[in-house]
């Protein structure tokens, strides 16, 4: 699914205008991308937390030069499942179906 879909369905069952749940779906990520950036994690109850994690400095290798390259320290984002949402994808029975039909589609 593609955002402009996640924008059709949620104006279809809600009724607001495509307009409407498109400004309030970009204001939604940019505050999340914001309260990262600040260094604030987002706690949804019942759907996850947007959090930092921090990645430990390393040596890195530059295959074209073959030289060491040293990565600093640094933070990325990263979403953690709530435990109902975990329970919830984990029972689908959508998925297994679909995970199905893409390997006998790549044979």
């Amino acid at each position: 699914m593609r955002k402009a879909d996640l924008i059709n369905e949620i104006s279809d069952k809600t009724g607001i205008p495509k307009v409407d749940v498109l400004v309030t779906l970009e204001t939604m990520f940019k505050s999340v991308k914001n309260s990262l950036a600040a260094g604030e994690n987002i706690y949804i109850r019942g759907f996850g937390s947007f959090i930092t994690k921090k990645r430990a400095a390393k040596i890195g290798r530059n295959i074209k030069k073959n030289i060491a390259v040293e990565i600093p320290e640094h933070f990325i984002p990263a979403f953690k499942p709530a435990k109902e949402f975990m329970l919830e994808i984990k029972s689908s029975k959508n998925i297994k179906e679909t995970a199905e039909r893409d390997e006998d589609n790549e044979d």
